[in-house]
């Protein structure tokens, strides 16, 4: 099997997660998450994904998935269960997908939720993609450093790209777009949370002028054991340096799923197939009782379904 047959296999096996969750989202409430992209497709191998390292690295946009597939799974969820973002995320990079500005516009049209997209931002150097996201209600770009040598150390990106560019591609981005833009800035211990470093990367974010700043680190099991999070201390010492509008991104979820429908099973594995998640999060996203939750997750532990990692003294599931 040659590589874009395996890639169009592994796209045609992961239809049925096209859209997992609702999640809960420190940022968005409960986010349902759409999946344009099979795993783990990027334009990044970041050493801190808690989706595991990149199997294809790749510039190339393709579509990938069916259009009236996504936009019917999306449907299907909003008839049971309450949302609050349709949140273009995921296995990889949304971008990735050339159909993403339609999906966008076939969303809107049909659904009154707002449209966010969680992008690592490195296509939008691509004057379609930035034209393809102006549709959307938020853009949540990642800007963690400025600096080439912390850049390909932090991120592992595709030999093509520079980070010099992807900045120039945020500012036009930010010049023209009406929605709201949201700078994730993902810190990694004895990485990118040099002081000086920091310095110059505040710089920079604050020409790009973003509603606002989330400070983020390695809250979930990483791609890479050497990704370590950065002291909560440390955030509000950066969080000062950064000014107004910034926040840490890693505060006590707000929002609960309040009623559950569906198989448990089921609807654990959908939510889990995206990112390790813990028992409060898997009840606060789906509204299932914490005693059949837990019930449900040793069965499925036991019929090797899904697994058990520890990380930062928390317990996180996901997929075998």
């Amino acid at each position: 099997m040659t590589g874009k047959q395996s890639i169009r296999s592994e796209a045609k096996n992961h239809h049925s997660h096209l859209v997992y969750g609702p999640v809960p989202s420190r940022r968005l409430g409960l986010s349902l998450g759409i999946n344009l992209v099979p795993p783990k497709t990027c334009t990044f191998n970041c050493i801190y994904c808690q989706c595991g390292r990149t199997t294809n690295l790749t510039l190339n946009r393709q579509a990938y998935f069916s259009i009236k597939q996504i936009i019917n799974q999306v449907r299907s969820v909003i008839k049971t269960q309450k949302v609050d973002y349709l949140t273009f995320s995921g296995e990889g990079e949304p971008t990735l997908n050339k159909n993403i500005g339609r999906i966008i516009l076939l969303l809107k049209s049909e659904f009154r939720i707002p449209v966010a997209v969680l992008t690592n931002a490195s296509l939008l150097t691509d004057k379609s993609v930035r034209q393809a996201l102006y549709h959307s209600d938020l853009v949540v770009p990642t800007l963690s450093t400025i600096d080439q040598r912390i850049f390909n150390r932090l991120h592992r990106p595709h030999p093509g790209l520079l980070i010099k560019n992807i900045i120039k591609g945020l500012k036009i981005f930010r010049r023209y777009y009406k929605g709201k833009i949201w700078i994730e800035v993902m810190l990694v211990k004895d990485v990118n949370d040099q002081p000086d470093h920091l310095a110059r990367l505040r710089q920079v974010i604050y020409e790009l002028n973003p509603d606002r700043v989330h400070l983020n680190t390695v809250v979930r099991p990483p791609a890479e054991p050497s990704a370590r999070p950065v002291a909560y201390d440390d955030l509000v010492q950066i969080q000062m340096l950064f000014g107004p509008g910034t926040e840490i991104a890693a505060f006590p979820l707000s929002k609960t799923q309040k009623h559950f429908s569906g198989v448990p099973e089921d609807a654990i594995i959908a939510v889990i197939h995206n990112r390790p998640v813990t028992d409060t999060d898997l009840v606060q996203a789906l509204g299932i009782p914490l005693s059949l939750l837990r019930r449900t997750i040793l069965k499925l532990i036991r019929d090797g379904k899904i697994t058990a990692t520890s990380f930062q003294g928390k317990i996180f599931y996901r997929p075998v």
